[in-house]
Parts: C-alpha cells; structure tokens; sequence
C-alpha cells in the first residue's frame, strides 16, 4: 500500500481494491488527523462498454461520473452529436444490454423504457452494450409517444 505525505494536509493511503467485473476500482481514504476515526472514502468505478457504430465495434473503459459520448469523443469515435445536453437527440443509441444511467435526458420514459439512450446523457452503472441508431428512428418513436 502506498501513502501520500502533504506538508499541511493529512495522510492518505492509497489502496487498490477488489474490482468488480473485471474493471479497476480504487479507493481512497482521507483521515483529518493522524489517530483520528473519521475518514472520507471516494470510489471510482469504471464499467466496460461495446459500442457498434457504423459496422465497427469499439470497447471502452467508462467511468460511472462520464458520459459514454464524453468517452467515445475522447477515444476518436466518430458519433453523431450536437448539444450534449440530452435535448437534441442528435446521438441516439439502443441499449442492447447493461444498464445505464440517463436521468439527465429528455427522452420519454416509455421510449427509455425500450431500450434507447441518447449518448451525452448515458452514464454507465454495469457493463453495457450500445449500438448507435439514425436519429429518425429514434424521433419518430419519441414524436409518436408525445402524441399519446
């Protein structure tokens, strides 16, 4: 285990734990005062993600706080995207398998409910499957549910 030494603030050990799905899980402990039994823990979890775009498969390494576009972006995928704010539905996706957090969007429940996700506002909460859909596809089911 390794520990880190700041001049003015405490000490924090550094310790990798067991990770969970084949994907590093680090956490960190922060004690305010040597002897003290108060401590702060962050845990960052990374998640396992397939994207099919356009006949390639790509796998990522994804972090529960970044969006899988954020992601795909920064690894050079080449996906559809415009706002990044979950309204444009500019970078539509079906979720083939996984779960994945987009609470942040404006898609309808019963289209999330059916398995689509917009990119920008996806965040992974398991290993997950994704292929990205034309942007008709998914207006057209959203517009539709609209009208109900």
């Amino acid at each position: 285990m390794a520990t880190l030494h700041f001049t003015s603030s405490p000490s924090f050990p550094l310790s990798k734990q067991p990770h969970l799905q084949k994907l590093p899980t680090f956490q960190i402990r922060a004690w305010p005062r040597p002897g003290s039994s108060r401590q702060l823990s962050l845990r960052v979890q990374a998640y396992k993600v397939v994207i099919d775009h356009e006949g390639k498969t790509t796998e990522l390494e994804v972090e529960e706080d970044e969006s899988i576009l954020a992601k795909a972006l920064d690894t050079g995928l080449s996906v559809p995207h415009d706002c990044k704010l979950g309204v444009c539905m500019t970078c539509p996706a079906r979720l083939v398998s996984g779960t994945i957090d987009q609470s942040e969007g404006m898609l309808s429940d019963d289209v999330v409910e059916r398995g689509y996700a917009l990119l920008c506002v996806a965040y992974p909460r398991s290993d997950c499957r994704i292929k990205t859909i034309p942007e008709e596809e998914l207006l057209s089911l959203q517009l539709a549910t609209a009208n109900d």
